[in-house]
Parts: structure tokens; C-alpha cells; sequence
């Protein structure tokens, strides 16, 4: 299993996914042998070994992110990309490891997760002929936002894709990118959504003290909080949301918006806020794990995925799970395993704000959405998509199944 992060080093649902389908899949009796760019302890994971390609700290957050837009930037200057501390460097650390360990070991099959661990997966395959599974999460397209994006990632992912031997795409929209964008053949490609494990929010951490003490505060005074956990990323639509929401803010102004993460957009939407008017009702809580991380779900009302491109969307599951209403894109892939909810095109803000005010205004309909959208998530099991992931193990090979 080639990945980029694993919890508690993660810098967003990339990790938490790998992180419980290789524990599905090791209950299913899976051997997993899983490799990061960065050397630290997981003293959460006992189901697999863990392999350190560097000797990197995952605390060295430059090229470590899974969706850093500053690569992107940097490759367009003409870097060399040599040193450790570039993503290009990392990555031909980590291929020169995966190089090492398969010489060392025999293994049946090679598990890749997205285009930061795809030449390292063809390497594999090179010297040991064992079936490339190439896992997208997301493509350059989502990444860039609606942009031409990165002309490398972009050549990378074709490799990749070529050379798998099969595809696992994490939603239908993922699906067509692959077929359509990168031309790669349909029956190579099969959609696997993500899950959730409700048992990973049994955290030990006290429910009685809140972490948005101000937020608690208002809500008491008949506020309605609307709230965002993600990376502040053009991918994610943020600018779209602000502006929803100041127009909500019009017709309704009992209402707060939570934004809990950060981003390179970050001070722009600051500054939007404060063009807006609307600074005194954004709260910004920066990067956000454990408690805060999870106070952020509970202390909300509503909760919108606004991204332009989104395949899948782990957080509106971990919402749904903390009784948050949902507003989800129709560019977003979770929104395909979920009816409950409302959706919109990411950039239509005026239907955005009616959906807010609509359900910030209707407590019958807010706890409507709340209550069947539970009933929608609990279907879906990591333990039914690693039994997918096993049978493609054993078969391969296009056209042959079980």
C-alpha cells in the first residue's frame, strides 16, 4: 500500500480514508505493508507495518500535503526538484525505497494511492510484475479548480492510469474524469465510495466541554450555525460560500458561519469577510484535529460542502454523523450515495443562500434532513469496499472476476 499520509499526520480525508480501508482490509486478512514519505510513530495502528521512505518529519508540512498548491507554483518556475524539502525530491526518495523493499519481499499486489505515490507504484510494478490498483481520490482537474492545473501532476496521473492494472475511482464524477480527461477504457475503472467508521469518534474526549464556547452562546440566543471543515483551496469553493452567506445574511441575520481549517486562500477570505460586512459573523479557527476538530461538527447547524470539484467528500459523512443538516454541491461525489440533503451547482450563491435561510428558518425541515440522512450513511462500510479491493487483488486482470 503506497499513500502519503496516515492520521494522526494527515492533512485531510486522503489519510483517514487509507487509514480505515487498510483496516477494513485487514480484517478481511489482508498483510499490509504500508508506506509514507515521512518517518514518525503511529502508535494507533497495529493492523499493518508502517515504512518510512525519509527521514523527514511529517511536521516539514512543505511537501508533505497531499493537495499543496505550491508545488504547483514552483514546478511552473523550472525547479529542479532535488532537495528533500521539494515534493519532486520526496517523491524520488520514496520510489528509491519502494525499490528497496520489493526486492526484499514478495508481495500480490501493489495498492497506489493518487498521483503523489503513481511512479513509485509503476516502479513496483516494474520489478515484480504484480498487479498495479491505482486508488483516485482525486485528479489535477479537481485540484486545480475549474484551472488548466499542473502539466506534470497531469502526466503523472496519465502514466498511472495507463500502466494500472485496474482503477478505483471514489465516485461516479471521478469516474468519467478518468475515462473522459485521460481517455483511459471504461472496464478498467470501478467506483468505490467512501465510508465511514462511527466507532473512530469514540475519542475519549469529554462531550460536556465544548470547544466554541461563543458559538454555544449564540446558538442559545436562537442563532443557526452554518459551518465548513476544510482546506482553503480553490478546489474548495470558499469564496462561493462567504458570498452565500452574506446574501443569507440579508434576509436572515441570526445566523454564523464556522469556517475550521486553513489554506493559502485563507487571508483572501478574510479579507472578502471584511468587504462583505459580514466580519463579525465568520469565525476562523485555523487547523483543527481531536476535540476542536470534532466540537466543530457538533457545535453546527448546517453544514455546506461548497467545492468546485469535489470526488468525494469524507467530511459531510463525519457531519451527518454529528446531526448536521447537509448542502452539498452537485459537483461533490458524496452526494451520490446521499438523497437527504439539498444540493446546488457551486456557483449559483443565490440558490446557496435561499437553501440556508430555508433550513435556518424551518426547524421542522432542518431536523427532517437530520434525522434521514442517518439512516442513509450507516449503509455505507469500509468493510464493503475492502471486500471490493480484495476481490480485485485476486483478480486482477480486466474481464476476470470471481
Amino acid at each position: 500500500m503506497l499513500g502519503w499520509e496516515l492520521p494522526p499526520h494527515n492533512s485531510g480525508g486522503l489519510g483517514v480514508a487509507c487509514y480505515h480501508l487498510s483496516k477494513a482490509l485487514a480484517q478481511e486478512g489482508a498483510s499490509i505493508d504500508f508506506v509514507v514519505p515521512y518517518s514518525a510513530k503511529h502508535d494507533n495502528i497495529d493492523f499493518m507495518k508502517i515504512h518510512s521512505a525519509t527521514k523527514l518529519s511529517p511536521l516539514d508540512r512543505y511537501g508533505m500535503g497531499a493537495y499543496d498548491s505550491k508545488f504547483a507554483l514552483e514546478s511552473e518556475a523550472g525547479s529542479e526538484f532535488t532537495d528533500s524539502k521539494d515534493i519532486r525530491g520526496v517523491q524520488r526518495q520514496y520510489t528509491k525505497y519502494i525499490e528497496r523493499l520489493v526486492k526484499n519481499k514478495e508481495f500480490d499486489a501493489i495498492h497506489a494511492h493518487d498521483w503523489l505515490t503513481m511512479e513509485a507504484g509503476i516502479r513496483a510494478k516494474e520489478l515484480t510484475d504484480a498487479p498495479l490498483i491505482v486508488h483516485v481520490h482525486a485528479t489535477e482537474f479537481d485540484r486545480a479548480g475549474g484551472n488548466r492545473g499542473n502539466p506534470i501532476v497531469h502526466e503523472i496521473e496519465y502514466q498511472g492510469l495507463m500502466i494500472a492494472d485496474r482503477i478505483l475511482a471514489v465516485s461516479e464524477i471521478t469516474r468519467r474524469i478518468i475515462i473522459e480527461k485521460y481517455g483511459i477504457p471504461a472496464e478498467k475503472v470501478e467506483v468505490v465510495h467512501n465510508a465511514i467508521d462511527v466507532t473512530s469518534f469514540d475519542d475519549g474526549y469529554e462531550y460536556d466541554r465544548r470547544t466554541y464556547k461563543y458559538l454555544e452562546g449564540l446558538k442559545s440566543e436562537g442563532y443557526t450555525i452554518i459551518s465548513a471543515v476544510t482546506r482553503f483551496t480553490i478546489q474548495k469553493g470558499l469564496e462561493y460560500l462567504v458570498r452565500a452567506f452574506a446574501k443569507a445574511n440579508e434576509k436572515n441575520d441570526r445566523i454564523a458561519l464556522l469556517l475550521a481549517g486553513d489554506g493559502e486562500q485563507r487571508d483572501e477570505l478574510i479579507t472578502l469577510a471584511s468587504e462583505l460586512g459580514i466580519s463579525d459573523k465568520i469565525f476562523f479557527t485555523g487547523f483543527v484535529r481531536g476535540k476542536q476538530w470534532r466540537d466543530a461538527y457538533s457545535v453546527s447547524d448546517i453544514f455546506v460542502l461548497s467545492s468546485v470539484s469535489e470526488p468525494f467528500g469524507l467530511t459531510a459523512l463525519e457531519a451527518a454523523h454529528h446531526d448536521t443538516a447537509l448542502i452539498l454541491t452537485k459537483q461533490s461525489g458524496v452526494a451520490e450515495v446521499l438523497s437527504s440533503i439539498f444540493r446546488y451547482d457551486f456557483w449559483d450563491i443565490d440558490r446557496l443562500a435561499d437553501q440556508i435561510v430555508g433550513i435556518a428558518t424551518s426547524d421542522s425541515l432542518r431536523n427532517s434532513l437530520k434525522e434521514n440522512v442517518t439512516y442513509e450513511y450507516a449503509k455505507l462500510s469500509w468493510h464493503d469496499v475492502a471486500k471490493v479491493c480484495m476481490n480485485i487483488y485476486q483478480n486482477p486482470r480486466v474481464g476476470v472476476f470471481a
